[in-house]
């Protein structure tokens, strides 16, 4: 179950917000915990008892670790690293190490990915680091840890939520009036992201389905040019668009979650990028990873640039088992340390429509490598895209005939939406609620309404 399908708008959503509502503050939890094990089990009911099962043990472990000094909690923690990560390992990993490293004859059953397995192992590990670090106290309820790891908002594709964040929330909150009016207003603004641009951008020149049918033969320069930008603009909307809807339920329920991009698109650097994508990855790897591994204190560049290219080669496999997304981190670090050493010095120079312009090409180019797991069709791809010659531009007219009228809006829109302080227009202040009520109903229902005739397009993220 997603929350752009009709199963979950209109039978799940509506009957579990009217219980949570009528329940009271008393029952929060529990209505919240038994609807996300729903929720799960629905698209996948074999991983429950495994989430459930590392959950239970991760609870009481730090529990174990809390009440411990000296050398006992740091055994104590890293058992909970080893649990944690073990687990991501073996179910995200293993059919990738056995693949590119077993001997050949190697008997090996494929090992199956559980939804959002990313999401929660890093919740996981946060909880367990910041309560031996002692900048929290442990939950006393297991049916509180429960909710914080299960909680069906944020689950599957984040944002990545730390336990600091919502720790006090998990064991009080209250709704107001005005919560359920902006969660719901921001829930909607989430969902059209989703469904009316995302899943029409998913129709333009898609690259799945060329890489599924064989390459790229006969693509010119600007074919491959326009669906790389829709692409790039998918994968924005459709991500930003889950987060949003995820920090509206959130709200709905109590929950303040963080908030997961920033107009990543208007980035004047790589490094400003990162600041902007994906937010809470990208603090989570900073303060859990970078920081640790002696972040910007160390003594050399050399160890600078490495332990840069330690956390964005492992940002890049954490979106998936694959060489194509190690490619993509350390194109990301390659840039990152490039910063460092000249560019973000030599693009303050420049007027900063410049940067701005050549940061987004530069993530355009990464984006191949994201799309396209084959590394032979990432190359042909990407070859196809930068060989621009006379002819090739004299076919743009051609190209933009076979796109449909609805496509050509869609193309101008994202461009326009993520280049530009439009969108944030959208997000009325509480000062408005009778605008937030009636725009947020008209989102809902054509949203609803293009859902109920269009092919089903999951979430680009659930598969990480």
């Amino acid at each position: 179950m997603v929350f752009s399908s009709i199963t979950f708008l209109l039978y799940f959503l509506p009957p579990f917000l009217l219980t949570y509502r009528l329940g009271g503050a008393k029952f929060q939890n529990t209505i919240l915990l038994f609807a996300s094990v729903v929720f799960y089990g629905w698209g996948a009911m074999s991983f429950l008892p495994i989430l459930l099962a590392s959950s239970v043990v991760n609870f009481y472990l730090v529990r174990k670790l809390h009440l411990m000094g000296g050398v006992g909690r740091g055994r104590a923690v890293g058992v909970a690293v080893i649990l944690n990560v073990g687990i991501l390992l073996y179910f995200k990993y293993a059919n990738f190490f056995v693949e590119n490293f077993a001997p050949q004859g190697f008997a090996w059953e494929d090992v199956a990915l559980p939804i959002g397995i990313s999401f929660f192992s890093f919740q996981s590990l946060s909880y367990a680091l910041d309560v031996h670090r002692k900048t929290v106290r442990p939950l006393d309820k297991l049916s509180e840890y429960l909710v914080y790891i299960l909680s069906f908002p944020q689950m599957i594709a984040g944002p990545i939520v730390r336990f600091t964040e919502v720790e006090k929330e998990l064991r009080n909150r209250t709704v107001e009036n005005s919560d359920w009016l902006f969660g719901f207003y921001r829930f909607t603004l989430g969902l059209s992201k989703k469904v009316l641009i995302a899943n029409s951008l998913a129709t333009i020149f898609p690259i799945d389905v060329a890489v599924i049918s064989g390459g790229f033969e006969g693509w010119s320069a600007p074919h491959a040019l326009i669906a790389i930008l829709a692409y790039t603009f998918q994968i924005y909307f459709d991500f930003s668009g889950y987060s949003d809807m995820a920090i509206g339920l959130g709200k709905m329920l109590g929950f303040n979650f963080p908030e997961n991009f920033k107009q990543p698109y208007r980035a004047t650097s790589i490094t400003d990028f990162w600041r902007r994508w994906h937010i809470t990855l990208s603090s989570w790897m900073r303060d859990y990873l970078y920081i640790p591994l002696g972040g910007n204190r160390v003594k050399t560049n050399a160890r600078l640039y490495t332990n840069l290219v330690v956390v964005f080669a492992i940002s890049g496999l954490w979106h998936g088992a694959s060489w194509n997304f190690l490619i993509w981190g350390l194109y990301h670090g390659m840039f990152l340390i490039l910063d460092r050493i000249f560019l973000r010095k030599l693009f303050n120079k420049f007027p900063i429509w410049i940067s701005r312009f050549v940061t987004f090409s530069f993530v355009v180019v990464g984006w191949v490598f994201f799309a396209i797991e084959d590394f032979s069709m990432a190359l042909d791809f990407l070859g196809r895209m930068t060989h621009v010659t006379l002819f090739s531009l004299s076919v743009w007219s051609l190209e933009l005939g076979l796109l449909s009228v609805k496509s050509i809006f869609i193309l101008s829109a994202s461009l326009l939406f993520t280049s530009t302080a439009l969108y944030d227009r959208f997000k009325f202040p509480d000062s408005h609620p009778l605008t937030m009520a009636v725009v947020g109903v008209l989102l809902w229902l054509v949203s609803v309404s293009y859902l109920a005739g269009s092919d089903f397009n999951p979430f680009i993220y659930f598969r990480f």
